[in-house]
């Protein structure tokens, strides 16, 4: 799909780019061609206003500036001088032919196309007069200027052709990200649902069998019922990462007093931190205020702090801290010591269904907390990010305060 779209970006763009230049080119060979024909027949129409100062090739007159020459013909139509020195003008019948082609036609100015000649035919009081300029030069120029556009043209086109193939690799990076994240979100939505089922159908069948006692049957039960509920908690938040995707995950921004929303998470999760042995401190500058989403923001909390706890070291504490950045900002921070998060893996963990440990149990989550923090953070405009140093774990949390 994505090669298909670069080809077609590059087709499209060609075929605009080669219009342009089919255009451009015919606009500049018409217009030479334009000004070439004024500026010969300009010449002519001089020429038969003084049909007698006619100059020649050792003295050309000021106004000339291409090959001609005039006829002077009587009331009827007949040849009295030829004049000119850049044409043998001795050859009677050549005269007499462009004579009757010149007038053949009804329009004063014209072209014969045998001789390459442009005529101008003015009436006067005794008889007519009928210049003719060469047109060769004027072909040949028409001709250079058609090579030329024809160089710059192959030329322009394959430049174009190697910018629009950059163009078209640039354009669809973005696509083919998105893409690629698709398809491997879709094959680790698959992995993630296809344990619990295939538990639940295992489960299942035991439970039609006559052969198990009716202790055996009950944790049949909760088997299936702990992961229905696995499934049932992995599917509501694959439905907020995609509502968060197709942007349609409205929420309601208010002005909330998030001093209060830091201290009670962390009141709510001192039972969960004791019953595993750990200690939890909390820590908030008073009437810090922003303007956000309280469900939202305690989910942020709520997913920062369940990580710490399930990836603390025995016996550890872990704090978070509420503190002003500066007059316009604050920043939630939440820290514990545990294992070390490698540096490249730091951007990484905010991934979908990313795991450092891939082989860690399931009760350690689904990866999925920290993308579905992320999309909140960032419908707040906020930034969220992690650092690890001295095997401290710490995860930021920047907002805008309602100041």
């Amino acid at each position: 799909m994505i090669k298909k779209l670069q080809m077609k970006f590059i087709v499209i763009n060609m075929t605009i780019v080669t219009m342009m230049l089919i255009i451009i080119f015919s606009l500049v060979y018409n217009f030479t061609k334009r000004n070439l024909e004024t500026e010969s027949i300009s010449m002519m129409k001089a020429i038969a206003a003084n049909p007698f100062q006619v100059g020649h090739p050792k003295n050309p007159g000021s106004e000339l500036k291409l090959p001609f020459f005039t006829l002077h013909l009587g009331m009827d139509r007949e040849l009295i001088s030829a004049d000119g020195g850049y044409y043998d003008l001795s050859d009677q019948v050549f005269l007499n032919d462009l004579i009757n082609e010149s007038f053949q036609n009804k329009h004063e100015i014209g072209i014969i196309e045998d001789h390459d000649l442009r005529y101008f035919r003015v009436k006067m009081p005794m008889g007519t007069v009928l210049v003719f300029s060469d047109m060769s030069s004027e072909k040949s120029t028409l001709n250079n200027l058609l090579q030329s556009c024809a160089i710059i043209g192959f030329i322009s086109f394959f430049a174009f052709l190697g910018i629009s193939i950059l163009l078209a690799k640039w354009a669809v990076k973005p696509v083919a990200k998105a893409w690629q994240q698709q398809k491997q979100f879709v094959a680790d939505a698959s992995h993630e649902l296809k344990t619990p089922l295939t538990i639940i159908m295992t489960n299942t069948e035991l439970l039609q069998s006559p052969d198990f006692k009716e202790n055996e049957r009950y944790n049949f039960l909760h088997s299936i019922s702990l992961m229905s509920e696995q499934m049932r908690q992995l599917i509501e938040k694959l439905l907020i990462l995609a509502k968060s995707d197709n942007q349609v995950l409205a929420v309601s921004m208010k002005p909330l007093d998030l001093s209060k929303l830091v201290i009670d998470a962390a009141i709510s999760f001192e039972g969960i931190f004791i019953d595993n042995g750990l200690k939890l401190e909390s820590f908030s500058e008073p009437n810090i205020t922003v303007h956000g989403n309280e469900d939202g923001l305690r989910q942020v909390i709520d997913i920062l702090l369940d990580n710490a706890q399930k990836y603390s070291s025995p016996n550890s504490t872990t704090r978070i801290v509420l503190y002003n950045t500066d007059r316009k900002k604050c920043c939630i921070k939440v820290s514990n010591s545990g294992t070390p998060i490698p540096q490249a893996e730091l951007k990484s963990i905010f991934q979908r269904f990313y795991r450092i440990d891939k082989a860690r149990s399931r009760s350690g989550g689904f990866g999925l907390g920290l993308s579905i923090a992320e999309n909140i953070i960032l419908q707040h405009k906020g930034k969220i990010w992690a650092e690890s140093q001295n095997s401290i774990n710490s995860f930021y949390v920047e907002l805008r305060k309602d100041v």
